[in-house]
């Protein structure tokens, strides 16, 4: 059977090195990757999944925080990537987000960012290296649990934001020794995780090609399942 297609939204800064990156994790996950942005097509209908990728800021505009704080942001995006996390669940394509993804997750469903998480959680090092130097906590009973283990992990760190408040339907599934979110999934399906750190950066450790894996078994599933329905009504 042929591979999932995974959508893979990225920066106009730095999609071009971003993207062959996470495109190798979904290939040795079994799936096969295109590169959605703004500028280019972007059809829910024509892939099994999504990541909303990593790079900029997300606009403060969206969740009512302070103009002038964000440094790169990209309002095009924003407005590409609201649109898709919120179709996505309606349809119930399978989504991973990373770093900026997954505050994007959080934002289309309602929640809020910290702008400056760094100054919030004043006892943490800022830390921006793509070097596993962020001791994280899993909380159990978690999808996120359940895909990587419930063991604390050591990951990387390149985000000045965090999520705040959290959208609808989420949940924590980890946070670091300080306490900031870092990473957040949908309590019920479609699948939805969210991960602040960037796996892609880390496709050495098992733990973390098990977040594409998970992404590419949901992907697959949910592709069967409209094959099925699609199928059933041309037979009606």
């Amino acid at each position: 059977m042929s591979r999932p297609v995974i959508a893979v939204t990225t920066s106009q800064r730095s999609g071009w090195r971003i993207f062959p990156l996470v495109r190798f994790n979904l290939w040795l996950a079994g799936a096969r990757a295109v590169r959605w942005g703004v500028g280019r097509p972007a059809d829910l209908g024509a892939v099994d999944g999504l990541i909303i990728g990593g790079g900029d800021d997300v606009g403060p505009e969206l969740y009512g925080g302070v103009l002038g704080v964000s440094a790169t942001l990209d309002r095009a995006r924003d407005d590409l990537e609201r649109g898709l996390a919120t179709e996505a669940l309606e349809l119930g394509v399978p989504v991973l987000g990373i770093c900026r993804g997954a505050q994007m997750m959080n934002v289309a469903f309602g929640g809020t960012l910290d702008q400056n998480a760094w100054q919030t959680f004043g006892k943490a090092e800022k830390i921006k290296t793509i070097l596993p130097k962020r001791d994280v906590e899993v909380v159990a009973d978690t999808h996120l649990a359940r895909i990587c283990g419930p063991a604390p992990m050591r990951v990387n760190a390149l985000h000045t934001q965090a999520v705040q408040a959290l959208g609808a339907g989420l949940r924590v599934a980890a946070r670091d020794t300080h306490g900031m979110i870092q990473a957040i999934e949908r309590r019920a399906d479609p699948f939805a995780v969210g991960v602040q750190w960037h796996p892609e950066h880390l496709f050495y450790a098992r733990r973390q090609r098990l977040l594409f894996s998970a992404l590419v078994a949901a992907a697959g599933a949910y592709r069967d399942a409209r094959a099925q329905v699609d199928a059933a009504l041309e037979n009606a």
